[in-house]
């Protein structure tokens, strides 16, 4: 039987996925010392050893708005070169099948209305993560010039929206908004503080979903995978403000300080709302609430910082 490999299995949708893998030997799942995706050599011993019939890439260098801000250049430079040594590598091996994994932020900035995917390049991006959008992109229509080269070839790509969870980063320099949020309150509350800074006005809008329910919908998607699209969102239908994402929180957490929002610094994309018309239709929807997925995710740091 061909094997699955699994790109960023020690990430966090990688490890979320993993969890939820049943035949687990069908599944190749390499750290970066087994398959180095910055060396094309190292691709291509690892693909020439393995018979492999599809290959699911979660690999990416990822972050919070902070850290795209000031790593446009690294984040759209080591991305690059992942994903086309990686994408290029299988088309060569003539691997049938490849489900690359993108990010809403992909889409042109501040859009009012959900997105659908056929807005791609539609727009300009958002200047603060460009380099990492722009990275994707590129993975995108190269699966997509593959397609149409040769037919017996099926590259396609989804598109999430946000996504945290369990084996998130919590690290307040790099962290994505939600990580971010519980630990800026899990430490007010811990240190007493009465207050909690909010990145500009709190009222830009973003979809977040449950790590858990992507990598249950990700497994879905590899089994039924020739009735899936060639571009495909996957997100939760809903989005929130910021501040909504910080009032939940405190609430869960039980801590009933006050808020400071600081104007000088970047909210971001107003909003980037996936459509899911195409995700429904597939019975492909999430199933954990926002409210119950924060608190699962809550208790996974708490437990983190006291095992510290």
């Amino acid at each position: 039987m061909k094997k699955i490999l699994i790109t960023g299995s020690t990430g966090m949708i990688g490890k979320n996925l993993i969890l939820q893998l049943k035949n687990k030997d069908r599944y190749l799942t390499p750290n970066s010392r087994e398959l180095d995706l910055m060396n094309k050599s190292s691709i291509k011993k690892f693909i020439s050893k393995n018979k492999i019939g599809l290959v699911l890439h979660l690999a990416a260098k990822v972050g919070g708005i902070q850290a795209n801000i000031n790593n446009n250049f690294e984040f759209f430079l080591n991305n690059t070169i992942m994903n086309i040594n990686l994408i290029s590598e299988c088309y060569d091996a003539k691997i049938p099948k490849f489900l690359n994994v993108a990010s809403t932020c992909i889409y042109p900035a501040n859009i009012n209305k959900k997105i659908k995917e056929n807005m791609l390049l539609d727009g300009k991006l958002e200047k603060t993560n460009e380099g990492y959008a722009l990275s994707k992109i590129n993975a995108i229509k190269l699966c997509e010039y593959i397609n149409k080269k040769n037919k017996n070839l099926s590259y396609k790509t989804v598109i999430p929206c946000n996504m945290y969870g369990l084996f998130d980063n919590f690290d307040p320099a790099s962290s994505h908004l939600v990580p971010g949020i519980i630990h800026k309150i899990v430490t007010a509350k811990n240190n007493n503080q009465s207050e909690v800074v909010i990145w500009g006005k709190g009222n830009a809008k973003r979809e977040f979903m449950f790590a858990e329910d992507f990598a249950k919908i990700l497994i879905k998607i590899m089994n039924r995978f020739e009735k899936i699209p060639e571009i495909l969102n996957i997100g939760t239908g809903k989005d929130y403000k910021i501040r909504d994402y910080y009032k939940l929180t405190a609430k869960l957490l039980s801590w009933d300080g006050s808020w400071k929002y600081d104007i000088t610094k970047p909210e971001g994309m107003k909003r980037k709302l996936a459509d899911t018309s195409f995700q429904k239709k597939l019975n492909l929807m999430p199933k954990t609430s926002l409210e119950k997925g924060i608190s699962k995710t809550i208790k996974y740091y708490i437990n983190i910082i006291n095992e510290k």
